[in-house]
């Protein structure tokens, strides 16, 4: 099998990359003054607000980066996009998706998520188009993949116009909850104390979260999803935990990698799998550290890492806090065929294979791209009706 040299123009050197981009510096003062103009409200670490723009809520530095990115990221019809909002899955889909795009590209010693986080080679618009835009993974005319937490109606005019697919994970919003809340706990940058858990909860109810109303967001993609099948698969993270390989077999093909045959006999997709689960990335070395290595941010990589489990909200939430958040999940998803798509998913399923190292070949595709760099018009979005969905 034909293996590649990994060379700074196909993976990410963060370390050697300056961290203002001077096209985002550039139009920074213009986002701050917009922004002041926007209605605000202490975040879940009081001492650090949340701006609301379209409906949703984003940290400052946050929000002035997906401006920047509606503005002026320009998708490609090849491009490929996961779509999340934070802790619902990320991670384990940027492994998935380019462990599958990519699985002839290198052979097994120079396999790219042995020495790299995910993030670092699926990168986010929002962060690294705006301060990354002219190295690395951005520029690499083989990458076709990219990531963002941004709700359906907030991405780049350019992403529809394009044509290109996305994917997008959901998670149980208690889950998510709780993931969050230890998740901010690890942040190397702290602005203050963080909320206790009843008070950031109460907060994650009413919509007020990084990039949320949390169910609007998923409403979002859903309703994308239900417009647009051609363009968009929605995943459940609890039937995937459940049973992994129908839809990651299903995640191939809509990807244009399919399994062939052959592969299927050889048991490609049983490793593929293996090497992107939570237990095998979570004992990777560089996962491990508690200072982040390659990649400027506020969290180390095993941050990324906790329990990945199903249900570790009822070490947490009480009754009367479980029942909120379904209530207003019942309301909000009411009609919308959501509820109907298997949201607790499978409640067990026999393993059929344990977390092993398994590595294999990568390929991706070779396609020649254009810039990414395009003048598009940024539209303010009007606010939605409710609680943990619009505010």
């Amino acid at each position: 099998m034909e293996s590649s040299t990994v060379t700074k123009t196909t993976l990410p050197n963060h370390e050697e990359t300056d961290t203002k981009s001077a096209e985002f510096e550039k139009n920074r003062k213009r986002y701050q003054d917009l922004i002041a103009t926007f209605p605000s409200e202490k975040g879940w670490r009081p001492k650090a607000s949340l701006i609301k723009y379209g409906g949703q809520w984003f940290k400052q530095l946050l929000l002035e980066c997906s401006l920047y990115a509606k503005e002026f990221f320009q998708a490609q019809p090849t491009d490929f996009f996961i779509c999340t909002l934070p802790k619902t899955g990320t991670t384990w889909l940027k492994a998935l998706t380019f462990t599958i795009a990519n699985r002839s590209r290198f052979d097994e010693s120079t396999n790219p998520l042995l020495k790299h986080n995910p993030h670092e080679l699926v990168p986010f618009i929002e962060i690294d188009f705006a301060f990354l835009s002219h190295k690395d993974v951005l520029n690499d005319k083989e990458n076709t993949l990219f990531s963002t937490h941004l709700p359906h109606g907030l991405l780049p005019e350019s992403i529809s116009r394009s044509g290109c697919k996305m994917v997008y994970i959901w998670r149980d919003p208690k889950d998510t909850f709780i993931s969050t809340w230890f998740f901010i706990q690890k942040q190397m940058i702290v602005n203050g104390p963080l909320n206790s858990l009843e008070e950031s909860f109460d907060m994650f109810c009413r919509g007020v979260s990084g990039y949320g109303p949390y169910l609007d967001h998923v409403l979002s993609y859903w309703k994308a999803y239900k417009d647009n099948p051609e363009q968009v698969l929605f995943l459940k993270y609890e039937t995937m935990r459940a049973d992994p390989f129908p839809d990651v077999k299903r995640l191939a093909e809509f990807m244009g990698y399919g399994f062939t045959s052959e592969e299927e006999k050889e048991g490609v997709l049983e490793k593929v799998v293996s090497l992107c689960s939570f237990e095998t990335l979570k004992s990777l070395e560089h996962n491990k550290g508690e200072k982040e290595k390659g990649r400027f941010g506020l969290y180390a990589n095993s941050a990324y890492f906790r329990k990945g489990k199903v249900g570790d909200w009822k070490n947490y939430l009480t009754p009367e806090m479980a029942a909120r958040i379904d209530g207003l999940m019942e309301e909000i998803f009411k009609g919308t065929g959501l509820l109907e798509h298997g949201f607790l998913g499978p409640t067990t399923n026999p393993t059929r294979l344990t977390a092993v190292h398994v590595f294999l070949p990568f390929k991706a595709a070779r396609v020649a791209k254009g810039t990414r760099t395009q003048v598009a018009e940024i539209n303010p979005f009007t606010t939605g009706p409710r609680g943990l969905g619009s505010l």
